[in-house]
């Protein structure tokens, strides 16, 4: 039996030991729920039902808590509530709230766990219950991993019919009518007779009840919004460029700051000379900040301005300083003493290669930067009072708690304002805008601090993606794929962020493989092992984490396999593949793109299938071989998110994950010289340009169990698709992005 399927039975025996030993970290504390948030900031004749909704006698206030970088995950979340509670998106005020516990993240809890997402044994939801326990107990309050939704479907909706039932007794209480008597429309209880009671006149006699908490979820069948095409809330704003970003903050009183750190990241600065910036039109002082300078002046272009007169004699970077030698690194990690982990064993790999004639290949991934459009920037006031922030960020609890670190106050003297993002890929999980801007405030009590990088000291001080490789080794017998093993190095995102929070990351990474190890085949003999590189250039959670390069290395090889057999590629994915929902994706893709049908001279197509956070996603990639390069023609996507919250975003989510992952495979990566990042800008780490875009057509399945989140699924079967499609055109077979250093793209 495989290791995947024993796997099981020791995750049972350590989550039995996690329940049963311990009340350890308690039945109790499991089950209590957290305060209601919301409650101390209540006056007098205003209501609140739990952390997500809260009426006064002129508003309805719903709390989005998930932090929004563009997803529209704020307006999913103020429908899930407002579904329930019957009223319009345009009737609500909507806010992020306060960082708190209350907000924990139960939707991480999913991938948390190393089991297959369609494997519901007792031991695997047994594993699940605890680790969401852990993180209910934590309060760990974080918007990342596609698990928005996951975390708020249930959660939420429950949350506006506590609200709903609490008011329609509030309406009974005031009305004499029966609660069964009572109908609810558009922010209104409605009396028998038609009468309307609006839920803000009943703020007051709300807020002397208990909250209503024995309700029932309405049918999907009466559902008004969930499901349906829906208005982003955010849509007006962004439209009209009325919506305030971070970067947008104005705060009465406030200087404008940049800054200055080691481009050899981690590396210290040995001296400075600021005589000449210190001169310059508008610029108020220098002040020191951790490995660096701030410019503090009268408006960020003057500050940035500053910052590049300053003459620095910076140290040498903690990595190594050339990439050659970060490939060589890599490279050298395919060794017993770096394996992280051997995480699939079907079969007997060994025994299938031993004397047999071996397919073998190695796949390379580069560091790629996250590259938001709106560059980093953070407002901070501190004053003997505490501080109050105002900046996009997904783990606002963190945040806050570094800035009272700095100031030196409790952290619930720490007011924080999280804002939109415009953009993120995993960017704003960093602290060191916060970190910086709360720095500059602690040195100037009083004074509102707006801290803003160019976009050069963004690009140069980011966090890519892990750089890492694979080497694959397999077989074919009698027209079909018979085994497989897959070696995947790459540094570890998730050790290198927590290094840089000061937290151990005990046990493998399973983001090394993602995408991978848990690929839904029935290849008879399967081995995946995970190599940790050891620490490079810093690096983190980039858009879909470990499964946007080892989607690549595992899709691609799959494909040589499938070709080296004389298998349709299509075709022999559905045969190996061990899974309905996913054997169903795979149908719709080959559906939607009429797979199997003729195409013309230099024309390709091809296919690729990897799970990320719990979705399977498979797509189809159509090419034409040009006198001026390739052209990929268009892009067939289909997944299983369980449920549809919202086609229209929907659409836009996968769409969008699809052309990130093109462009990026096609024309993106960072590159280390004298230990600096060489890529400053936009034109040197383009993406997918406009004329380089597809077509493309998206379907979504609701066949899965549970409900999934697809800000990242859409990303890590792109790669692999386009360089499976140019070998169908070509011949030519991509091992290495990005694919543009090696031809064309039209």
């Amino acid at each position: 039996m495989g290791r995947a399927k024993t796997f099981g039975r020791r995750a049972f025996l350590v989550g039995s030991t996690a329940v049963l030993g311990g009340v350890a970290f308690g039945t109790y504390l499991v089950q209590k729920p957290h305060d209601n948030p919301l409650v101390a900031g209540l006056g007098e004749g205003e209501a609140t039902f739990n952390p997500f909704v809260m009426v006064t006698g002129e508003r309805i206030t719903l709390i989005a808590p998930h932090a929004d970088s563009g997803q529209g995950v704020q307006s999913t979340q103020v429908a899930l509530i407002a579904e329930e509670l019957d009223v319009d998106l345009d009737q609500v005020d909507v806010s992020f709230g306060q960082p708190d516990a209350a907000y924990y993240n139960s939707g991480i809890a999913n991938d948390a766990v190393p089991m297959m997402s369609f494997d519901y044994s007792a031991a695997a939801e047994l594993m699940r219950g605890v680790a969401s326990s852990a993180i209910k107990v934590l309060g760990l309050q974080l918007t990342g991993g596609s698990s928005s939704m996951p975390d708020t479907y249930e959660k939420l909706r429950i949350a506006g019919a506590v609200a709903r039932e609490t008011l329609k007794q509030a309406a009974s209480v005031e009305s004499g009518v029966a609660v069964a008597d009572l109908t609810t429309s558009q922010g209104a209880v409605v009396l028998p007779d038609g009468t309307q009671m609006p839920y803000t006149a009943l703020a007051a006699t709300a807020a002397t009840l208990e909250p209503v908490t024995d309700v029932t979820l309405r049918s999907p069948d009466t559902w008004r919004l969930i499901g349906k095409d829906m208005d982003r809330t955010d849509v007006v704003g962004k439209s009209t460029g009325t919506l305030q970003y971070g970067i947008d903050v104005a705060i009465d009183g406030m200087v404008h700051a940049t800054v200055k750190t080691n481009p050899r990241q981690g590396g210290g600065m040995n001296s400075y000379d600021a005589s000449a910036a210190e001169g310059m039109r508008g610029v108020q002082q220098v002040v020191p900040v951790s490995g660096g300078v701030a410019v503090i002046a009268d408006n960020t272009w003057r500050a940035i301005q500053a910052a590049n007169a300053i003459d620095f004699d910076w140290g040498p970077a903690p990595y190594p300083a050339e990439m050659d030698q970060h490939w060589e690194e890599v490279s050298a990690s395919f060794v017993p003493e770096r394996l992280d982990r051997e995480w699939r064993a079907d079969g007997d790999v060994t025994a299938a290669q031993d004397g047999a004639e071996l397919v073998t290949a190695e796949y390379r991934a580069p560091y790629v930067a996250h590259q938001p459009l709106e560059p980093l920037s953070a407002v901070v006031r501190a004053d003997e009072n505490g501080a109050e922030v105002w900046v996009g960020h997904q783990v606002p609890g963190f945040a806050k708690l570094k800035v009272a670190q700095i100031v030196g106050c409790d952290p619930d003297d720490v007011v924080f304002n999280n804002q939109f993002m415009g953009g993120s890929f995993g960017h704003r999980l960093e602290f060191d805008n916060v970190i910086f801007a709360a720095e500059i405030a602690a040195q100037m009590r009083g004074t509102p601090v707006k801290l803003t990088y160019s976009r050069e000291e963004d690009f140069t001080h980011d966090y890519p993606r892990q750089i890492g490789m694979s080497r694959s080794a397999g077989t074919v017998k009698d027209g079909q794929v018979e085994s497989w093993a897959l070696d995947i190095a790459t540094v570890s995102a998730a050790r290198s962020q927590a290094k840089r929070l000061g937290q151990p990351m005990p046990g493998p990474d399973m983001q090394i493989v993602a995408g991978a190890w848990n690929m839904p085949y029935a290849v008879p003999h399967l081995r995946v092992r995970g190599y940790a590189v050891p620490d490079l250039a810093p690096v983190s959670s980039w858009r879909s984490v470990g499964a946007s390069t080892s989607g690549f290395f595992a899709e691609s090889f799959l494909d040589e396999l499938i070709h080296t057999a004389g298998a349709d590629p299509m075709e022999e994915r559905l045969r190996l593949c061990n899974n309905e929902i996913h054997r169903r994706v795979l149908e719709a893709a080959a559906e939607m793109s009429n797979w199997g049908s003729p195409m013309g001279e230099g024309q390709g197509r091809g296919v690729a299938m990897v799970e990320s956070f719990g979705v399977p996603m498979a797509e189809v990639v159509e090419v034409t071989q040009t006198d001026r390069g390739i052209k990929i023609d268009r892009v067939y996507a289909a997944c299983d998110v369980g449920r549809v919250l919202d086609p229209v975003n929907f659409e836009a989510q996968v769409a969008g994950g699809v052309i990130w992952g093109l462009g990026h495979a096609i024309n993106s990566e960072i590159t280390y010289a004298d230990g600096m990042a060489q890529q400053e800008n936009f034109y040197e780490h383009v993406g997918m340009r406009m004329h380089q875009a597809p077509e493309v057509i998206v379907r979504g399945l609701e066949n899965g169990r549970e409900v999934r989140g697809i800000g990242e699924p859409g990303v890590p079967p792109a790669p692999a698709a386009l360089a499976n499609a140019i070998y169908a055109a070509t011949g030519t077979r991509l091992r290495e992005m990005p694919f543009g250093v090696f031809m064309d793209f039209v």
